[in-house]
């Protein structure tokens, strides 16, 4: 007759099962790190991983044991938060995630020291995480594109930042840390509800690109023709019926501008009063011929 026969009952099963998987797991995981390890590339010198546009919902798990990675695109996915374990890719330099349905950033992204460009455009942000200023070595930073009615005020420590994209939000004020950043040469504020532009615009002397049309503007500060550096002032579709007087400062806005990207001066969209808009119909220069003093 033959022996014994061994019966286990299932919660036996479940364990040895469970301790099988426990056993089997670093292995997994290993494998899958290599394996999306392998996907990486060297751009310019950067250690890269695009996982764009893969319809990806939560992000895999073997992608934190990354280290090495300094670039990092998860744009145009269906990510709706990021853990924690974003940190652990601390030699980050740039991430992009453009284009998700992300509500929310973790605070942990605060401790990516190296990181110099941001894009969290077009997500469903509505507000950003006090722990962003802990990234002073940022350099640009978009948000356009999300919920956002204010930024916290640690973001003031961002010197080195030279692009802040704020566009087709809901700010109704400029952010008084936007003042703070010393370094900006181009700030894109856009479609969002400003009525004013403060005093302390004139803070930023570093100024180049000013972009704020599409907005609830009835004045412009006269502080703003402080920023001789200006190229490009886009104050299109609001609501200004004149202009300062200093505005015949501005030495570097060459002529009237149309198209978006032009340099120069786009003004001539909003309800200017005579003898302004008159005035305006003989250019630029016939426009600061007329605020100059005599």
């Amino acid at each position: 007759m033959g022996g014994k026969q061994s019966h286990l009952s299932s919660k036996e099963l479940n364990d040895q099962r469970r301790k099988s998987t426990i056993r089997d797991e670093p292995t997994s995981l290993s494998t899958a790190t290599e394996r999306i390890r392998r996907q990486t590339s060297v751009h310019f010198g950067y250690s890269t991983l695009s996982l764009a546009m893969r319809g990806l919902d939560e992000t895999p798990v073997e992608l934190w044991q990354l280290r090495e990675l300094q670039k990092l695109n998860l744009s145009m996915n269906c990510l709706c938060s990021l853990p924690p374990l974003l940190s652990a890719l601390d030699n980050l330099v740039v991430l992009n995630l453009w284009g998700n349905n992300l509500t929310s950033l973790p605070p942990e992204i605060g401790r990516l020291k190296k990181l110099r460009v941001l894009f969290a455009c077009r997500n469903r942000l509505s507000e950003v995480p006090e722990e962003l200023g802990s990234c002073t070595c940022l350099e640009v930073l978009s948000l356009a594109n999300n919920q956002i009615t204010g930024l916290p005020g640690s973001l003031a420590a961002m010197h080195n930042l030279t692009k802040l994209n704020l566009s087709h939000n809901r700010i109704v004020h400029i952010p008084t840390c936007v003042y703070s950043m010393k370094g900006l040469v181009f700030l894109h504020l856009a479609c969002n509800r400003l009525e004013t532009i403060a005093d302390q615009i004139q803070d930023l002397v570093n100024l180049k690109i000013l972009i704020v049309e599409g907005n609830s503007l009835h004045t412009l500060p006269k502080t703003l023709c402080f920023l001789q550096s200006l190229e490009l002032l886009n104050v299109d579709f609001n609501d200004l019926q004149s202009v300062p007087v200093e505005m015949y400062l501005l030495s570097r806005l060459r002529r009237l501008a149309c198209h978006p990207l032009d340099k120069g001066l786009h003004i001539v969209h909003n309800p200017l009063l005579k003898p302004i808009q008159e005035v305006l119909q003989g250019g630029l220069g016939a426009l600061y011929n007329y605020l100059k003093p005599s």
